[in-house]
């Protein structure tokens, strides 16, 4: 059997400031620091060209390692520490993408001890490479705290066709598989017709009688003539988030041009956040990859505890 070679699929994920820092320690005579200091290393000054080797080797790490994605980076820091017998490098990478910079920081810095050791190994004999080890990393889903146990949610299938039978519902049982991956208590899901008043009122009595946390609707949003469910929402909400329909046509539209078509309002009534998914199992999808687990911060935020 042939083994399976590919790198791993990123494209459904959003782009957010990652950033890492790696260090290497390089032990090495007491005369090496001392030649360093002075000027006295026959190949000039190791230095420079080690900080020089770190940055060109970050952004070449998709190249020395395999399985890494190309990343755009916006930022390499290189500082280099002479000790009494210890040279140690320190890197810093940042960039604004869909995966870590862990590795490239790592490569930065092993690059820079390697070139170190080049360079200095014509007058230091007992040099050794002691350590490269990651000492922090920021970004992505993982700095992420909030958590969606404890939270109860509602989940409204919107569609005509849907209602009277016609076609299967896929869009609402897949959202209710990806909202259960954040341990959030789906415990009310429903088909209704594409009718504005009967969208507003289950809207209004989900989020006062029986106060769910988050509602999430899907269908209704394009601009067809039975298309009512940013209308209905809009009527229901106390306070818009602009900021959040923002991000969720903007995910889209880097993914699939009709998503400019998207209608989708979010807002909040009460203590409820209500949001408004397309109909189709790909804008569900979007929809979840966008926002999660980024929104759960809002219910935070609601119950007075800010940023």
């Amino acid at each position: 059997m042939n083994p399976r070679f590919e790198t791993r699929d990123v494209s459904s994920k959003a782009d957010t400031l990652r950033s890492a820092k790696a260090v290497a320690s390089l032990s090495v005579s007491p005369a090496t620091v001392e030649a360093i200091r002075s000027g006295k290393v026959p190949k000039a000054d190791p230095l420079a060209v080690a900080k020089v080797a770190a940055i060109q080797s970050a952004k070449q790490t998709s190249l020395l390692i395999p399985y890494c994605h190309q990343v755009p980076l916006d930022y390499i820091g290189v500082d280099i520490r002479l000790e009494n017998d210890t040279i140690v490098i320190t890197t810093e990478v940042k960039a604004i993408w869909k995966t870590g910079v862990e590795m490239e920081a790592l490569v930065a810095a092993s690059a820079a001890a390697l070139t170190l050791y080049d360079m200095l190994k014509i007058i230091d004999t007992t040099m050794e490479i002691q350590s490269v080890r990651l000492t922090e990393k920021k970004g992505g889903k993982s700095a992420l705290r909030d958590s969606g146990s404890g939270l109860t949610a509602a989940v409204i299938v919107l569609s005509d066709s849907v209602s009277k039978g016609e076609k299967e519902d896929e869009s609402g049982k897949l959202l209710l598989r990806r909202l259960q991956e954040f341990e959030i208590d789906v415990s009310h899901y429903a088909i209704l017709p594409d009718d504005r008043a009967m969208i507003e009122n289950t809207l209004c009595t989900l989020a006062e009688s029986r106060k769910f946390n988050l509602i999430i609707t899907t269908g209704g949003t394009g601009i067809g003539p039975r298309d009512v469910t940013p209308e209905a929402t809009a009527a229901v909400i106390e306070r818009r988030l602009d900021g959040v329909e923002e991000t969720l046509r903007s995910f889209g539209q880097h993914r699939i041009a009709t998503a400019m078509f998207s209608r989708s309002v979010v807002g909040v009534r009460g203590s409820t956040v209500i949001i408004n998914f397309p109909g189709s199992s790909s804008g569900v999808e979007d929809g979840i990859n966008a926002l999660f687990p980024s929104i759960l911060h809002s219910f935070r935020m609601l119950n007075g505890e800010g940023h």
